[in-house]
C-alpha cells in the first residue's frame, strides 16, 4: 500500500506540473513544393495555408513560428515534434535532426515516428522569436491530415522523464503479470472452478497489456505507418476490461440473471465502440465511463442486497471518479484501473475467506456424520440384532456362520481404514457395500443383489456414500415377491462431469407422517461428504420413479 501511494502521488505531480520552459506557439503554417529559403526564420510565410493539402509524395513544408521569452543560453534546449512522415528538422534555418527520411526522386520515404526529440544548439537557443521549420513527404496514410505540433523543453527532462515513469509502469506490470499468472495457476489447479477468479486473471492480464501498449512507444520506435495498430490494439484492451470488471462485481456480488447482463454490457459497448471509431481517445474514454456505470450500478443493486464488501467497492468507484475529473486521461485512466483492481482484490480476499468457512464448516459436519454413521453401525441396538442373528446362524450352519462373521468383521475393518480418508477408491467403496449387503443378508434372510455397470474401480470418490445409500434402501424397501431386493449401480460421462445412479429396485416403505424426505442423517452425511471434497461442484437428487428408488449423484468437477 505504501507503495502504491507513492506511486500515485507521484502520477498526481505528473499532470499537475506545467513545462518548464514558456513559450509562445502559433499555428502551423503549410505549403506543397521544396525551397531550402522556407527554413530561414525571416522567410514571409504570409500567403501560405493553414491547412495541408493532399500531397501525395510531393514534398512539403511546415513552419512553426515559436517564443522563447527567457532562457538560460547555457542550459540545453529541446524541441518536441509531432508530425507525421519523414522529414527533416531546421531550427532558424539550421538543420537540428530528421526523423526517417523524406521521398526523393531516387528513393522512397524512411517513415519516422509520430513523435522525436531534437537538441536544439546552445548558440541558437535565445529568448526571442524563431522558427520549426519541417522539410517533409507523407507517402503512407496520404489521406490522414493529422496535426503538426512543436513545443520546447527542457531537452535532459526529455531524456530523463521517460525514464521514471517507465520505472514506475515497471513496477505496476510486473505487479499485475504476476497476480495474472499467479490466479491463473489458481484456477487451473482448483477442483472447485471459481470462474471469478478466472474473470480477474483474465483482467489483470488485460490490463497488463494495456499498460505496455500504452508504453511500448518508450522502448520501440514505431513508424507513423503503424500509429493507428496501437492505438486500435488500445481500444480492443480497453474494450474487453470495461465488459469484465461489471461482469467480475456482478458475478462476486452473486447478482442473478448474469447472462442478461453480460448480454446488455456487449451491447452497450459494442455500440460505444462502432459509433465513435476512429476517434480513438475518445473511444476509449466513452469505453471506461460506460465501464464505471455499469459498475456503479452493480454495486448500488449489491448495497441494496446488503453485500459483503459493496461499500468499500462504491468508495473505490468514487475515489475513481473524482480522479478522473482532476488528472489528465492517459493518467487518471490507469489509477482509475489500478483502484478497481484493488476493489477486486479486496472481493476475492472476502470470497476465498467465506469459502473457506465453509470448507471447514463442511469439514467438521462430516467428522460428526461420520462419527453418527460409526456408532450406528456400533450401537447397542445394531451390535444385539446383529450377534443375535450371528447365534443363530451358528448353531444351524457353522460353515454360513463362519461366513456372516468373516463379512461383519471385513465390514468393520474397510469402514476403520476409510474413516480418515477425504476420498477413496470406489473399487474399496464396492467392496464396503458388498460385504454390507453379504451381512444384512443374513441378518434380515432377504436376498440383496448389487448390479455394476460403467464403474473404473480406480474412481476417486468420498467414503461410505453409496455404503449409505444402499442402507437406506435397505432400510426403507419392501422385498420384492421373490424375497430380494436388487441394486443398480451405474456410472457415465456427462457434458459437466461424471454421474452416479443408484437403483433400489424395490417396493418403497410409506414415509412417516411430517418426514421429510432428505432430512436423514444419511442423505446429510452424503450431502457433507461431496461438500467437503468438490464445493458447490455437485448435485444430488433422490426420490420415487416407477422401479422402487433412484438416487444420482453428479460430481461436476470431479478430481
Amino acid at each position: 500500500m505504501y507503495r502504491l501511494s507513492l506511486y500515485l502521488c507521484f502520477l498526481l505531480a505528473l499532470a499537475s506540473c506545467q513545462p518548464d520552459v514558456e513559450f509562445e506557439s502559433a499555428g502551423p503554417l503549410f505549403r506543397t513544393g521544396d525551397d531550402p529559403r522556407w527554413a530561414a526564420p525571416r522567410y514571409d510565410d504570409s500567403g501560405w495555408q493553414n491547412e495541408r493539402s493532399a500531397t501525395g509524395n510531393q514534398v512539403f513544408w511546415v513552419r512553426h513560428h515559436v517564443g522563447l521569452p527567457q532562457w538560460d543560453s547555457t542550459a540545453l534546449l529541446g524541441v518536441v515534434v509531432r508530425s507525421f512522415g519523414g522529414f527533416e528538422v531546421y531550427w532558424d534555418g539550421s538543420r537540428i535532426g530528421r526523423n526517417g527520411r523524406p521521398a526523393s526522386a531516387t528513393r522512397p520515404e524512411v517513415p519516422g515516428t509520430e513523435t522525436s526529440y531534437y537538441l536544439v544548439p546552445a548558440a541558437l537557443a535565445k529568448p526571442g522569436p524563431h522558427v520549426v521549420a519541417l522539410r517533409a513527404t507523407q507517402a503512407h496514410l496520404t489521406d490522414e491530415q493529422r496535426f503538426s505540433d512543436v513545443k520546447l523543453h527542457s531537452y535532459p527532462r526529455l531524456l530523463r522523464d521517460p525514464l521514471l515513469i517507465m520505472a514506475f509502469v515497471n513496477l505496476m506490470a510486473g505487479a499485475l503479470l504476476l497476480a495474472a499468472i499467479y490466479y491463473l495457476f489458481l484456477f487451473s489447479s482448483s477442483s472447485q472452478k471459481d470462474y471469478g477468479t478466472l474473470i480477474f486473471s483474465s483482467i489483470c492480464l488485460l490490463c497488463f497489456a494495456l499498460l505496455m501498449m500504452e508504453y511500448v512507444k518508450f522502448y520501440v520506435d514505431i513508424p507513423y505507418p503503424h500509429f493507428y495498430t496501437r492505438l486500435t490494439i488500445i481500444g480492443l484492451l480497453t474494450f474487453a476490461i470495461a465488459l469484465l470488471v461489471p461482469l467480475y462485481f456482478a458475478l462476486q456480488f452473486g447478482l442473478p440473471r448474469k447472462g442478461f447482463i453480460a448480454g446488455g454490457l456487449l451491447a452497450g459497448l459494442s455500440s460505444i465502440y462502432l459509433f465513435n471509431y476512429p476517434h480513438y481517445d475518445q473511444t476509449a474514454i466513452y469505453l471506461s465511463l460506460a465501464m464505471w456505470a455499469a459498475s456503479l450500478v452493480i454495486v448500488l443493486l449489491a448495497i441494496r442486497r446488503r453485500a459483503k464488501g459493496s461499500i468499500l467497492v462504491l468508495t473505490g468507484l468514487l475515489a475513481s471518479a473524482v480522479t478522473h475529473y482532476f488528472l489528465y486521461f492517459d493518467y487518471s485512466l490507469y489509477i482509475t484501473f489500478t483502484v478497481i483492481l484493488l476493489c477486486m482484490l479486496y472481493l476475492h480476499a472476502l470470497r476465498v475467506r467465506v469459502m473457506e468457512n465453509e470448507r471447514q464448516a463442511a469439514q467438521q459436519l462430516s467428522s460428526r456424520l461420520k462419527l453418527e454413521l460409526l456408532k450406528k453401525h456400533i450401537q447397542p441396538h445394531f451390535i444385539k440384532n446383529t450377534l443375535t442373528s450371528m447365534l443363530d446362524w451358528v448353531e444351524e450352519s457353522p460353515r454360513q456362520g463362519a461366513v456372516f462373521i468373516q463379512a461383519l468383521a471385513r465390514e468393520f475393518d474397510l469402514l476403520n481404514d476409510m474413516a480418515e480418508a477425504t476420498l477413496i477408491p470406489l473399487g474399496k467403496e464396492l467392496e464396503l457395500c458388498e460385504h454390507h449387503l453379504q451381512v444384512m443378508q443374513f441378518r434380515k434372510e432377504v436376498r440383496y443383489e448389487l448390479e455394476q455397470a460403467g464403474l473404473d474401480p480406480e474412481e476417486l470418490i468420498p467414503p461410505a456414500i453409496f455404503h449409505t445409500i444402499l442402507e437406506n434402501g435397505i432400510t426403507h424397501s419392501i422385498p420384492a415377491a421373490d424375497g430380494s431386493i436388487r441394486f443398480r449401480l451405474s456410472a457415465e460421462a456427462c457434458a459437466s462431469g461424471r454421474k452416479y445412479e443408484l437403483l433400489t429396485r424395490a417396493q418403497n416403505r410409506p414415509a412417516e407422517p411430517g418426514t421429510k424426505v432428505g432430512t436423514g442423517t444419511g442423505l446429510q452425511y452424503i450431502k457433507a461428504r461431496l461438500t467437503e471434497s468438490y464445493g458447490t461442484g455437485w448435485q444430488l437428487h433422490s426420490g420415487a420413479v416407477p422401479e422402487g428408488w433412484l438416487t444420482s449423484i453428479t460430481i461436476h468437477s470431479a478430481r
